[in-house]
């Protein structure tokens, strides 16, 4: 009998689903918050772990997408409006692909 070496990786798959979730947001946004709801149940990683830095990295950005689309709604002039709105979603797209990429190369998110 050899010893063999047990290594235990944490399983990555629930950050590769929801990232997945949240790239497809141009879906009336309803992917967006089936993500959130799941990653909000999300209670029993610890803290230190690499998916709960990736979890905390979701929930910071899609909660920082939202009051920017409410204000890109409410304002009343077009010209303004457009470019809030624009903003908005290449923020939110630039924070999913780094923290896709990021969970792909183990890199903790801040």
């Amino acid at each position: 009998m050899t010893n063999t070496e047990v290594y235990t990786a944490e399983d990555l798959s629930l950050g590769h689903f929801l990232y997945a979730l949240m790239s497809a947001f141009p879906l009336f946004f309803l992917p967006v918050f089936f993500s959130l709801l799941i990653n909000l149940t999300q209670t029993h990683n610890s803290s230190a772990s690499l998916l709960a830095s990736h979890l905390r990295w979701q929930r910071n950005s899609i909660t920082g997408l939202m009051p920017l689309l409410i204000i890109g709604y409410c304002v009343p002039q077009l010209w303004l409006s457009v470019p809030i709105l624009a903003f908005a979603l290449i923020w939110f797209s630039y924070r999913v692909f780094k923290g896709w990429l990021g969970l792909n190369d183990n890199v903790f998110m801040y």
